[in-house]
């Protein structure tokens, strides 16, 4: 048998975007316009229109000559910015969608989560779904009667193991999709960032999980913003940039490469200009602004000390919609600390004008010494409007938290947290 799992070469993928969308025709509007075509383009070159130009400019290369081989065994992360290619890249490796150029070899069995109920039919029950995903995998039903306890036992959907998915929550979704792709023992497991959606505790099962399966000889395509995770977890690890593979290496090489780029990034590109963003955008965040408790702008954080955030925005229109803002902390390994949501702690709603400023007030700053990454995110009306991972990177300088006097040491931690002593 091969020791090659994956064998990629000259991988591109091009996308049609904007434009408007073609409607159905009927046989009469078909031959009209084949009849005409010529004319049209005969009167393109005489005004001196290039003929087909503006369709070129509605593409775009989502991939762009990758190439690369896995071995067998290998656990492999995954990392950029988004829009970088990382999902279409697995989309590819798991045949879901067909590559414009170039070609993958897949040796073996593939199991994919690249989102929520990836694989799922909404109207057939959890475990109804365990089946089809099974059979999808090429597995006999024997192999997944074997199965089937642990992979319901791991996702805590016992209950509504015989309810239509569609009526499952995110959670229960996701749970399910991961138990089913990581227990029915693909020969390779391809997993996006879809871990994000489940909570802490999921999430520490998960990674739990997926460290067995490569332990035990099964090749890996893990991708995550989580550069800790990919540490742990990976053995090496590509980077992708605008569609090519920009950097290869140890996990550790690579993924530091990318913390020091993206810090410099961060730096160096205003807000208003990062391209490296998701959303609709009906919101874009402009700027950042730091003020202390006297309101005076200030350039860093201190321990203990209160700490005003200020998010410059702009918004298309005027219009009143509810907005939720979201504020993520991590540390420069992207391991994620803690978030200031709107929805969880302000009482009234987010109503944004054209333009302004997003206060996020944080009393007593928990941060030790050091330097942090600080992913925002808006959505109005639930849906995404605006979301850009490593929008800023906030430095922390020692303060006196607890007011004795006395600094936390180095080896404390990221985080301090209120507390007191007493003996009785």
């Amino acid at each position: 048998m091969s020791e090659t799992a994956i064998r990629v070469e000259g991988l591109s993928k091009q996308y049609r975007i904007g434009g408007p969308q073609a409607r159905y025709k009927t046989f009469r509007e078909s031959l009209t316009e084949a009849v005409q075509a010529p004319f049209r383009r005969a009167a393109k070159l005489v005004r001196g229109q290039a003929y087909g130009a503006a369709e070129m400019d509605e593409t775009i290369w989502a991939l762009k000559d990758i190439s690369f081989e896995i071995k067998r065994g290998e656990v492999v992360g995954i990392i950029g910015r988004n829009g970088a290619g990382k999902t279409t890249l697995l989309k590819i490796l798991s045949r879901i969608t067909e590559p414009t150029e170039g070609y993958a070899e897949i040796h073996g069995r593939v199991g994919s989560l690249l989102e929520v109920g990836t694989g799922f039919h909404p109207e057939l029950t959890g475990r109804e779904n365990i089946y089809l995903n099974g059979a999808i995998l090429g597995m006999k039903r024997v192999e997944i009667d074997r199965k089937f306890d642990e992979i319901v036992a791991f996702a805590e959907i016992e209950k509504f193991i015989d309810t239509p998915v569609k009526h499952y929550s995110s959670g229960m979704y996701v749970r399910l999709a991961f138990a089913v792709a990581a227990h029915l023992e693909p020969e390779i497991l391809l997993i996006d960032e879809v871990l994000a959606v489940g909570d802490a505790e999921f999430q520490r099962k998960c990674l739990g999980k997926m460290e067995d399966v490569a332990h035990r000889g099964r090749t890996v395509l893990f991708v995550s913003h989580n550069m800790a995770a990919i540490q742990a977890l990976c053995s090496s690890c590509f980077l992708l940039e605008s569609g090519r593979l920009a950097l290869s290496g140890t996990a550790d090489r690579v993924t530091a490469f990318y913390l020091q780029k993206s810090q410099a990034l961060s730096e160096s590109v205003s807000l208003a200009e990062r391209v490296d963003r998701r959303g609709s955008g009906t919101i874009r965040f402009t700027g950042v602004r730091l003020y202390n408790q006297e309101g005076a702008e200030v350039t860093v954080g201190q321990t203990g000390q209160h700490l005003t955030i200020a998010l410059e925005y702009v918004r298309r229109k005027d219009a009143q919609e509810p907005a939720v803002v979201g504020l993520v902390l991590t540390n420069m390994h992207g391991q994620r600390l803690f978030a200031c949501i709107s929805r969880n702690s302000y009482n009234g709603i987010l109503k944004l004008s054209k333009t302004g400023q997003i206060m996020c007030r944080i009393p007593r700053l928990p941060l030790l010494r050091g330097r942090y990454s600080i992913r925002l995110w808006c959505k109005m009306n639930e849906q995404l409007a605006d979301d850009i991972h490593h929008a800023f990177t906030l430095e922390v300088i020692d303060g006196d938290f607890f007011g004795t006097g006395k600094l936390n040491p180095k080896n404390s931690g990221g985080m301090v947290v209120n507390h007191s002593w007493e003996v009785r």
